[in-house]
């Protein structure tokens, strides 16, 4: 083992790894080591000779001395850590930190002054701090950054609640007129043989009422789907069955257009999970855009088959075709092949991605194929099929043959009003009107109405107050509650429920769908 040599006390002192000094309780410098005086450029002998601590303090150190250090000396016995400037010989400062300790030396005391240079321990503060405020703001940045993506994201929740209350108020600004023409239309098909010279006028006056009244249902349906608000009332379904009525649904529109279809099913029935009323209107979807983009005179084809527990539907057409690189997108909201002005097939672009949306609600699959521009297209639908012995065929209720209902019907629209009294009068249904919330009331027990069909708004009192106030006067009978409106959201048919309405029938209506109701709440 090597034996070490240790430096002397007096090396040790004279080449510590600090700076240090001796000194009376004035701070008469009395030693001072090698360490120190080369830090300051004095030589031992200059700092001995009659100079203080308090020397090599700035003037703000020898103030902090006399007022802080002194009396702490004089208190406690020490201070440490007291951060100084240090004046060097040559007038130049360095910064240090102090540790002063006081202890008795023979009948005195003295005081021994560690000193440390503090260029690094500062340099390190700066970092530290530049660290800091780098910190500081890459954070004040990010928190900067997620109030802003928060602000955008509440002004898009704003505009998503706009739009919505957009659809709706267009909805309901788009049934009001069309619901005098709907019975309109309805009462001249009810008043014309089927072989009148007029009664072509009038089917294609249906035709378009019909597509009018489909394309504001759609634009509420899809936006309802986007926001997963729709809820199917599935059933097990004879798909066959839905197909032969969609088929029915267009009969009219594709013998307008003179285009020859062919439906091919299969020999056994195909039965699957689905809501029977969207399924229809998945399929009349496909269908109107098989026959509005076909010219006159062209081919449509349905087709069903089995296909690995799956029906397989897909609807064909001689049409103007899709390009290749469209297929993908024409399922998305709004998308046209063609610009608007260049469009002589109108639409919104919103019946694909409704199909679509409808069709993933029933856990099935959609897909578009074209060989291109006037190559026709095929829409393919695939649904998961059930076992036939879960099926249960549904059978429409037949409306009761009871007597006529007396009616009373009312709407501010006077032409609404009026229209649908003549077909009411026309069908048997003794029928009063009125045209505000006041007059219903006292209408209502002057013409011992069994059924009052009301619209909601009204120009005194709205109709939920109205049906309130029905349900609270003393009748011997109270009478059946139809809400007639063109408010159709889910949350418009709650509220009518809510006031006390039996039924909730959205404008337009047609006049079959109504006198099926009221066929089916007659007393027998």
């Amino acid at each position: 083992m090597l034996e070490r040599t240790l430096p002397s006390p007096e090396e040790a002192f004279a080449q510590a790894a600090c700076g240090l000094m001796l000194t009376d309780v004035a701070g008469n410098i009395l030693r001072t080591n090698q360490t120190l005086a080369a830090w300051l450029g004095f030589t031992d002998a200059e700092m001995t000779a009659g100079m203080r601590l308090q020397d090599l303090l700035s003037v703000g150190g020898r103030l902090f001395h006399q007022t802080h250090c002194a009396p702490l000396l004089q208190l406690q016995g020490s201070v440490s850590e007291v951060q100084v400037d240090l004046v060097r010989k040559d007038r130049s400062r360095v910064p240090a930190l102090l540790n002063i300790a006081r202890r008795r030396a023979g009948d005195g005391l003295v005081d021994q002054v560690a000193v440390f240079i503090a260029n690094d321990r500062r340099a390190y503060e700066r970092e530290l701090l530049r660290a800091r405020t780098a910190a500081e703001t890459a954070l004040a940045a990010q928190m900067g950054a997620e109030a802003r993506l928060r602000q955008a994201n509440e002004q898009l929740s704003l505009a998503d609640r706009r739009k919505d209350e957009f659809l709706a108020t267009l909805a309901h600004e788009l049934r009001n007129p069309l619901a005098p023409m709907r019975s309109g239309v309805d009462l001249l098909k009810m008043q014309l043989p089927e072989n009148a010279p007029q009664r072509r006028m009038v089917d294609m006056f249906d035709r378009q009422l019909r597509q009018m009244s489909h394309l504001v249902d759609d634009l509420m349906e899809v936006s309802r789907i986007s926001q997963g608000k729709l809820v199917l009332r599935t059933e097990p379904v004879c798909l066959a069955a839905i197909i032969q009525g969609a088929v029915g649904d267009m009969h009219a529109q594709i013998a307008a257009a003179r285009h020859a279809l062919s439906v091919t099913l299969p020999a056994q029935a195909l039965t699957a999970q689905g809501d029977p009323t969207r399924l229809t209107q998945m399929l009349v979807n496909l269908l109107t855009n098989a026959c509005k983009y076909t010219p006159a005179g062209g081919r449509i084809a349905l087709e069903m088959r089995d296909e690995d527990g799956a029906a397989v539907i897909s609807i064909s057409d001689s049409g103007i075709g899709i390009p290749r690189e469209a297929l993908e997108s024409v399922f998305e909201m709004f998308s046209q092949l063609e610009p608007a002005l260049q469009r002589a097939h109108g639409g919104l672009g919103i019946g694909l991605a409704l199909v679509k949306g409808l069709v993933e609600l029933h856990g099935g699959t959609i897909g578009a194929a074209s060989e291109g521009p006037g190559q026709g297209s095929t829409f393919t639908v695939r649904l998961p099929l059930v076992e036939q012995a879960m099926a249960a065929p549904r059978t429409p209720a037949a409306p009761r043959a009871g007597a006529p209902l007396r009616v009373l019907l009312v709407d501010d629209n006077r032409d609404a009003a009026q229209m649908l009294q003549a077909m009411l009068d026309l069908s048997g249904y003794p029928t009063a009107v009125a045209f505000c919330g006041e007059d219903a009331t006292a209408c209502l027990q002057a013409h011992e109405a069994q059924a009052c069909i009301m619209d909601i708004g009204l120009p005194d009192i709205d109709g939920y107050e109205l049906a309130r106030r029905i349900r609270a006067m003393p009748l011997a009978t109270q009478p059946v509650l139809i809400a007639l409106t063109g408010w159709g959201q889910p949350a418009d048919i709650d509220a009518a429920l809510a006031a006390g309405f039996d039924h909730h029938l959205a404008k337009p209506v047609e006049f079959a769908t109504l006198q099926h109701l009221l066929a089916g709440v007659a007393p027998l």
